[in-house]
C-alpha cells in the first residue's frame, strides 16, 4: 500500500482554469486535467526556471517527488497542445503558500499577495502610494517585531 500524498505547496492559482483550441466549442473536445501541483511544477521548472531541488523546496516536496510532478505536468500538457485537446487546470492536494499583506494609510483598504512577487505599485481600491506591509516581522530582529523599514520604496512605517 503506497503513502498518502502530503499537501504540496502553490504560490498562486492559475489565472485561467480552461485553455483549449480556438474554434472548437469545448463540449467537442476531449479535456485533460492539469492538478495544480503540475501547474505550479511547471511554473517553477519552465517559467522561473528553477533546478528541481529548489522547486522541490519550494514546493514542499522531494526532489523525486518534483521530477515526477513535472514529468506528469510536461506529458500532459504536450499532449493537450499536439492533440488539439482542451487543458483544465484544477484539483490536486495543495496549500497556498504564505501571503503578505498590505494596508493603505489614504483609503485603510487591506489586501494579500503572494510571497516573492516584489513590492505592490499602488493600493488596488484607490491607486495610491501611500501604503505599508503589515505584519512584517522576522527579518528584522526576530519574529513579531515590526520591521524598521518598509518593503515601500525605503518608506518608513
Amino acid at each position: 500500500m503506497s503513502r498518502p500524498q502530503c499537501c504540496r505547496r502553490i504560490s498562486q492559482e492559475p489565472p485561467c482554469a480552461v485553455f483549449k483550441p480556438t474554434s472548437i466549442p469545448a463540449r467537442f473536445l476531449e479535456e485533460i486535467v492539469l492538478t495544480l501541483d503540475e501547474f505550479e511544477a511547471l511554473r517553477l521548472a519552465d517559467l522561473n526556471g528553477l533546478y528541481h531541488e529548489q522547486a522541490a523546496a519550494s514546493m514542499n516536496v522531494s526532489r523525486q517527488t518534483f521530477g515526477r510532478i513535472i514529468d506528469t505536468a510536461r506529458r500532459k500538457t504536450a499532449e493537450a497542445l499536439i492533440l488539439g485537446k482542451a487543458l483544465r487546470i484544477e484539483g490536486g492536494k495543495v496549500e497556498m503558500a504564505g501571503m503578505r499583506q498590505f494596508k493603505c494609510q489614504d483609503c485603510l483598504h487591506t489586501w494579500e499577495l503572494p510571497f516573492g512577487g516584489g513590492c505592490p505599485e499602488g493600493c488596488p481600491n484607490c491607486g495610491g502610494a501611500n501604503f505599508r506591509r503589515e505584519n512584517c516581522g522576522g527579518r528584522d530582529g526576530g519574529e513579531g517585531q515590526i520591521r524598521k523599514r518598509c518593503c515601500h520604496r525605503g518608506a518608513n512605517p
